[in-house]
């Protein structure tokens, strides 16, 4: 055997092999990895836009988040103010209340007082009458007599 006619031969089915590989094999291969390529590019695409979407909506959720604590400080602010105020109100209708029962109560004390004074004439008006009957001896008649006596129990 010649070994240049060998290396002849295989020289010459590799060079026909590259020329196959270059025309049948490589361009597929090519193609799906630029294919592939464009898909993983698109892909770290995709997952940048999803990450600026995820910050933009946490960042949102947050300030959503400090506008309702915010707005339930101010209820419960209101909260207080307005039980603050009913409590005054309240305080205000007991006071008003107060005043109120105790006018009344002093009306009715001296509505008492003026009944027992009235009471209290009567019955001196009696004891004047009696006594002056003692005195004189005569026998006085309280029916005859009574506007002289209302007009005692008044001066008295």
């Amino acid at each position: 055997m010649n070994i240049n006619a060998t290396l002849i031969g295989q020289a010459v089915a590799f060079f026909i092999f590259v020329m196959f590989c270059m025309k049948y094999v490589w361009p597929p291969v090519i193609t799906a990895l630029q294919e592939r390529q464009k898909k993983i590019a698109e892909g770290l695409d995709a997952a940048n836009r999803a990450a600026r979407d995820l910050e933009l909506a946490q960042e949102k959720a947050g300030q959503q988040l400090r506008e309702a604590k915010t707005q339930a400080a101010e209820i419960i602010e209101q909260a207080k103010k307005r039980g603050t105020q009913i409590v005054d109100e309240a305080r205000e209708q007991a006071r008003v209340e107060a005043d109120r029962v105790k006018a009344q109560a002093q009306a009715e004390i001296e509505q008492e007082i003026n009944s027992v004074k009235d009471a209290l004439r009567a019955q001196v008006g009696a004891l004047a009458v009696g006594g002056a009957e003692k005195i004189l001896g005569v026998s006085i008649d309280q029916n005859a007599h009574a506007e002289l006596v209302s007009k005692l129990a008044a001066e008295i």
